[in-house]
């Protein structure tokens, strides 16, 4: 079942503002971990409570909250920095006798200029709220967040993508520059990513590095093109080529070249297949072909003697 703030402090919807403080307080008091040393499970009603009084006490986290009406939902939508964002324990606390901020003055999230609190800032002003408390510690473990992910856009060549590679990146992330190595899997191609654990930004007390994204780029090759996994390449002929047959030197991506056979009378772009040269599948994928396509050039000038050959074969039929 979804949990409900309201229901945590045992208050109705149309609580006033008077009414959801006298509730907290009271639950604060019968649940706070100064009054139930080493009970996890007082604790973590206590984690609740203070979450349900942060939303319910501030009337536009409030609104918001009644237009998703569940706790889960909410917290779908915000982090708990967004939870927490300016609450202000200092007040309530000392009315309960637990002394309130160790500092002494108003413990709140103060927010960074990516538009969230800083870990730093998160660290410092959350310990400072349940520092008083006794249970900073516990609670700021429970706090802990994986950090953001990183995007970064690689791009390789054709020949680093068709059989891998090994790549050094030195890369900035926060204030600090990661020597990286990446192993580029052969197959890859432009659209892919590759995710690298723990190499984005470092997480919020204590949590887990976010990951790094690499977004592949397939750079253009000057002689071949890729189609999924398969590879192709065009080849002019002449005219008499294409009508009597020929062979043709082709070459592959691996720098080897090939003998390939042009039947006679061969057409404008036939597709030959060379099965087998083609790029390696991922994840057990059959690996491509080559294609050749076949361009067959008509010369653009004639002899006086080719023209009246030309002109022969056009009499008999050709």
């Amino acid at each position: 079942m979804a949990e409900d703030y309201y229901q945590i402090l045992g208050i109705s919807k149309k609580a006033s503002a008077d009414e959801i403080k006298k509730a907290y307080r009271k639950l604060a008091l019968k649940w706070h971990p100064d009054r139930n040393p080493d009970n996890k499970s007082a604790e973590e009603k206590f984690k609740k409570i203070s979450e349900a009084y942060a939303v319910l006490s501030d009337a536009e986290k409030r609104q918001q909250y009644d237009n998703f009406g569940s706790a889960d939902q909410f917290r779908q939508q915000y982090s708990q920095e967004d939870i927490f964002r300016g609450f202000d324990l200092d007040e309530i606390l000392r009315s309960f006798g637990f002394g309130g901020n160790r500092a002494g003055g108003r413990a709140t999230f103060r927010t960074s200029r990516r538009g969230g609190a800083s870990p730093r800032d998160y660290e410092d002003s959350f310990s400072d709220i349940l520092g008083g408390m006794g249970a900073g510690q516990q609670f700021g473990r429970q706090m802990a967040q994986k950090g953001q992910d990183v995007e970064y856009n690689l791009s390789i060549s054709l020949e680093e993508s068709v059989f891998g590679t090994d790549k050094k990146l030195s890369l900035q992330i926060e204030n600090r520059i990661e020597e990286i190595n990446v192993k580029i899997p052969a197959g890859i191609s432009t659209g892919k990513k590759l995710r690298l654990p723990g190499k984005g930004l470092s997480g919020y007390n204590g949590g887990h590095n976010g990951d790094l994204y690499l977004n592949i780029n397939v750079l253009p090759h000057p002689i071949f093109s890729r189609d999924g996994n398969d590879l192709y390449i065009e080849k002019t002929i002449k005219f008499t080529q294409a009508a009597l047959g020929t062979t043709i030197d082709v070459p592959t991506l691996d720098g080897t070249i090939k003998r390939l056979k042009i039947s006679p009378g061969t057409q404008n772009n036939t597709k030959i297949r060379m099965k087998g040269f083609g790029v390696p599948g991922l994840k057990g994928a059959l690996k491509g072909d080559q294609y050749v396509k076949i361009n067959i050039e008509v010369p653009k000038k004639l002899s006086e003697h080719q023209q009246k050959i030309i002109k022969q074969l056009a009499d008999d039929g050709i």
